[in-house]
């Protein structure tokens, strides 16, 4: 630090000292010699000068581009496409199942709640758009990945097992996200607080494959590990929109990749409605899962 504070007050006592004649002079000289600004190596100097207009050109010929195509910034929902009017206002339409890319093999098809397999789920939804407003297209829901095929029935037995195995996924796949959020993009700072009191509790039942039994017991005595995240996940399906209620397209994320493993996954979401209005609350979720009721917490939801 000496050194540096010794260095600026040489430089600052020598800015500072009277010039010489023959400093003044030279100064003088190279004053009156104007330094002509080099263009970089290699860089036309007319081409140079220029690129300031290329960039404003590239900027007007993108927002042309927009006036000329009101769609690009127009979003439409699954099955439906965006076309402009007579008076080049964009709209959207039930899209064309033909327009569908032809489907790459079977694991791309899907099965509706119809018991009909589709392609792939832009050949679902282009069909179920063509039905809106039916009592046909009110009732076609999107059932599962995969071709249709035959799902055993859930007895009640197995489907008292069926949020053992959810909950203490739920709990490994914020566990995960936790370890791999690198970047900060896949939690928020508040999930990740809650999360890292989880990942840091030397009690965690890691991942793996467990009994019911050990499920069972580890939920009864590390409860308060479970709590979060199956607020979690009910807030990650509550989107569209965001109030407080599970629709069944809400689930369809969920749903879907689990019922060809899980069998009893239909008949859970089914009994989570208990008044069977056909949405799911915070509150019947939170019981579907053993979550108590003086645990429920909206704010948890973040």
């Amino acid at each position: 630090m000496k050194v540096w504070i010794f260095f600026l007050l040489c430089l600052a006592g020598h800015a500072m000292a009277a010039p010489t004649e023959e400093a003044v002079v030279e100064e003088l000289l190279i004053a009156e010699e104007p330094i002509a600004e080099e263009p970089e190596v290699g860089a036309n100097p007319v081409q140079v000068e220029i690129e300031e207009f290329d960039e404003a050109i590239d900027i007007f010929e993108e927002e042309q581009a927009f006036a000329d195509n009101p769609c690009l910034d127009h979003h439409c929902k699954k099955g439906k496409v965006c076309e402009v009017d007579e008076d080049n206002t964009p709209m959207c339409v039930c899209q064309d199942p033909s327009s569908c890319p032809a489907s790459e093999g079977e694991f791309e098809h899907v099965c509706g709640t119809n018991n009909v397999t589709y392609d792939s789920s832009c050949h679902f939804s282009a069909i179920k758009c063509a039905l809106e407003g039916t009592k046909k297209g009110h009732k076609l829901h999107l059932d599962y990945i995969g071709s249709c095929k035959y799902i055993d029935a859930c007895l009640d037995a197995e489907l008292s097992e069926f949020p053992l195995r959810m909950r203490d996924w739920l709990k490994n796949v914020l566990v995960t996200l936790y370890e791999r959020d690198e970047e900060n993009n896949l939690l928020t700072e508040k999930q990740k607080l809650r999360v890292k009191k989880i990942f840091e509790n030397e009690k965690r039942l890691t991942a793996g494959e467990h009994s019911l039994d050990l499920l069972a017991h580890d939920f009864e005595k590390n409860y308060n590990m479970y709590i979060f995240p199956v607020h979690w996940q009910f807030g990650q399906l509550d989107q569209h929109p965001v109030d407080g209620y599970l629709t069944h397209s809400e689930l369809s994320p969920l749903r879907a990749p689990l019922i060809p493993m899980e069998h009893c996954t239909t008949r859970f979401f089914e009994e989570c409605d208990a008044d069977s209005d056909k949405y799911i609350a915070l509150e019947e979720w939170s019981n579907c899962f053993g979550i108590k009721e003086q645990d429920v917490d909206k704010d948890l939801i973040v």
